[in-house]
């Protein structure tokens, strides 16, 4: 059904307006909500001769646009826009937090501006094509190939499909975060970059545009009372440092921020903007990693960032920070936020709460020329947005040589892209670690980072052991059904085999969510073992879609984890059994007779831990808050230096003769439980084959 295009295009909304989605303020990191006006709402969307509404900033295949479109390649959106009067004395800037992937923005007809890029942030001066207190039309043309495999894009589908088709999701196409006007001064500060990395003060740069910023004064002040006054040279760019009398340090224990007022002009003119950082060094040395100063293990989990009616966009602001309470409530103290840059206000709310994060730009999936050159074209405007955030550790670049056609290895070209764009962001942001390809294959990196996943323990156990030691430097990895490659870490003599950090980014398994539990704990303590590791990344949070690999379900509800409390696997203290578990419900068989078992203590703390570890039978299924019915066995003395795998301790365990769970705990010293775990016991049958066809 063709419908008539509406006589004028929805017009703005307020921000009081409760059906607004999305309608608080994108920016808290770059803070100008004195002067603002959300675009969110209904807009007018026009394709193939059809005209309908849509709702921004959701993308047009999701059930939240109220159009559902998978596959469209071309859109109209309009809407009329009428900047206030009492913006008469300043500059309008129209920001867009991202559109996929070409977009020529309209005001009455006249292109004001184009983008391309369906993940970076842009924004428009335009006000020279409005006057306040006067309607105009505001449209935006895009383009959205259904071939994306040039193009930076993700985890999201395309036709042709990419290799990588079986992990790919519905596309996300046009309007897909907020879009807002500014109101700032006649001349004003279009970026600030912070860094406070020397840990006593904050590197200040500012780089102005509008009407003088030649010259301009930029009066920068911090709401600690420091301040400093540069002037921008003819570029209209200003640099300093604003020493910081009292440092106090950025870290997951007390997530600091600084708020950095710059302000340029005086009067009705002039531009103010809060921008925010916090005084952090995050660093490789050796094979370990250091955050101001002291030695950071990072026990992370993997966050595609998807809502089951919303796909990439959050469908509320409660919704986008939860799921960094979520990782936290898991025992994780780091999200990498999987080829995908979140909104600045997710980024925000890491900064507040401490969370670490390892963030990577999206990558196009097959290799040329162009994909190369639009992949690098991505990363300045994803270090000008983000690069002020604390809370941002690592930097990722391409993922498992997506988009280098999995062939670093076959190919110098594809080498030589992975290397061009480790050096084109070392030139951007020298202050974090990079990762240029991560799983496989590294040709130029600050980190040596893993994939692996492996569905049977031992031989798990044996190859993380291999790993450790250096005895191998390869892994499969399954690439289709009838697919297998064998993977290295290095794709490069140039990269050293001994003297960088080692980190699993990647790795789980299990085919039921209690399968998936039992792997988490028993590979995660395999991580553990090994001291040459610098941390983990598990892959994932939540599911997405057809992939059902999250400890959380797409809703983020908890699954169903037969006992095991993601918070005790991944915590500051745990315990690690010298055995292979026999399968997921039964670790052990019921021992007859007393069972030797030997335990020990991983400790990630600034100090020793002493203390013995106790176990006790209870009843199959048991949580462990469960009060044993009998005194429970307890080791000798032990202690657990910071980094180190203690030395194991033998615990006689009592024989029995039903199904049962053993808990294990660790108590300090001074009586304080530090770490917990369970083993369960159960008899192992052989595999019902009852009707199989000869010779399966």
């Amino acid at each position: 059904m063709t419908l008539t295009r509406p006589s004028a295009a929805p017009a703005p909304a307020t921000r009081t307006d409760k059906t607004i989605p999305r309608p608080e303020y994108p920016r808290p990191d770059m803070d100008r909500s004195q002067h603002w006006l959300t675009l969110n709402g209904v807009w007018s969307f026009e394709h193939d001769d059809v005209t309908r509404l849509i709702t921004v900033p959701f993308a047009w295949e999701t059930e939240a646009s109220g159009v559902g479109l998978p596959w469209l390649e071309r859109a109209t959106y309009r809407r009329e826009l009428r900047v206030p009067d009492s913006w008469a004395a300043r500059r309008i800037v129209l920001c867009f937090g991202a559109v996929h992937h070409h977009a020529v923005v309209r005001i009455d007809g006249a292109t004001v501006g184009e983008h391309v890029g369906g993940y970076a942030s842009f924004e428009l001066d335009v006000t020279e094509h409005v006057s306040p207190g006067i309607s105009v039309e505001l449209e935006v043309v895009v383009a959205a190939p259904a071939d994306k495999r040039a193009i930076p894009h993700g985890k999201q589908r395309s036709i042709p499909r990419d290799d990588y088709d079986g992990v790919s999701f519905t596309p996300t196409s046009g309007i897909w975060q907020p879009v807002w006007l500014e109101a700032r001064g006649r001349t004003y500060a279009r970026s600030v970059v912070l860094r406070g990395d020397s840990l006593t003060g904050i590197d200040v740069s500012v780089c102005l545009s509008g009407d003088t910023p030649a010259g301009a004064p930029v009066k920068v002040a911090l709401d600690s009372g420091e301040h400093l006054l540069l002037e921008a040279d003819a570029d209209g760019i200003s640099r300093g440092h604003l020493v910081v009398d009292r440092p106090r340090l950025w870290s997951p224990e007390d997530p600091h921020l600084y708020r950095v007022a710059i302000r340029v002009g005086e009067g009705d003119g002039v531009d103010e903007v809060v921008a925010c950082t916090g005084l952090r060094r995050f660093e490789a040395r050796g094979e370990k990693l250091y955050l101001n100063g002291e030695r950071c293990y990072v026990r992370g989990v993997l966050d595609q960032g998807y809502w089951p009616r919303t796909g990439l966009t959050a469908p509320d602001q409660e919704s986008l920070v939860a799921d960094l309470d979520h990782a936290s409530a898991l025992g994780y103290n780091l999200v990498r936020k999987h080829l995908k840059l979140e909104e600045p206000a997710w980024l925000y709310e890491a900064d507040r709460r401490g969370m670490l994060v390892w963030a990577e730009p999206p990558c196009p999936s097959r290799f040329s020329a162009e994909a190369a050159r639009g992949f690098e074209d991505l990363l300045p405007s994803m270090v000008e947005r983000d690069g002020n955030h604390p809370s941002i550790v690592i930097w990722g670049l391409y993922n498992e040589e997506w988009g280098l056609d999995w062939d670093i290895p076959g190919s110098d070209a594809r080498a030589a892209a992975a290397a061009a764009a480790y050096d084109r962001m070392r030139e951007l942001d020298a202050t974090r670690p990079i990762v240029e390809n991560s799983g496989w294959a590294h040709v130029r990196t600050d980190l040596v980072d893993w994939h692996y996943y492996e569905p049977d323990l031992a031989t798990w156990r044996d190859a993380v052991a291999g790993l450790a030691a250096g005895d191998r430097d390869d892994f499969p990895v399954r690439l289709g059904p009838d697919f297998v490659v064998d993977k290295s870490l290095y794709g490069s003599a140039d990269v050293p085999r001994h003297g960088l950090p080692i980190i699993n980014s990647e790795y789980g398994e299990g085919f039921t969510s209690l399968e998936r539990a039992w792997h988490l704990r028993w590979e995660t303590q395999e991580l553990r073992r090994h001291d040459r590791f610098a941390g983990y990344v598990y892959t994932e949070l939540a599911d997405v879609e057809h992939e059902a690999a999250g400890l959380l379900d797409a809703h983020r509800r908890p699954k169903d984890w037969g006992g095991c409390r993601p918070s005790d696997v991944n915590a500051e203290t745990v315990l690690v059994f010298d055995l292979v578990p026999l399968r997921a419900g039964a670790d052990i068989e019921p021992p007859s007779e007393p069972m030797p078992l030997d335990v020990r203590v991983s400790h990630h703390g600034r100090g020793p831990v002493s203390g013995s570890v106790s176990a006790a039978w209870v009843r199959p299924g048991a949580p462990m808050s469960t009060a044993p019915a009998r005194p429970p066995v307890c080791s000798s003395r032990l202690t657990a230096e910071p980094f180190m795998l203690s030395a194991s301790v033998r615990l006689d365990i009592p024989a029995i003769s039903e199904p049962a769970r053993l808990l294990l705990w660790f108590t300090d010293d001074d009586g304080e439980v530090r770490a917990q775990a369970f083993l369960d016991a159960a008899q192992v049958e052989p595999p019902n084959r009852r009707g199989a066809r000869p010779g399966t």
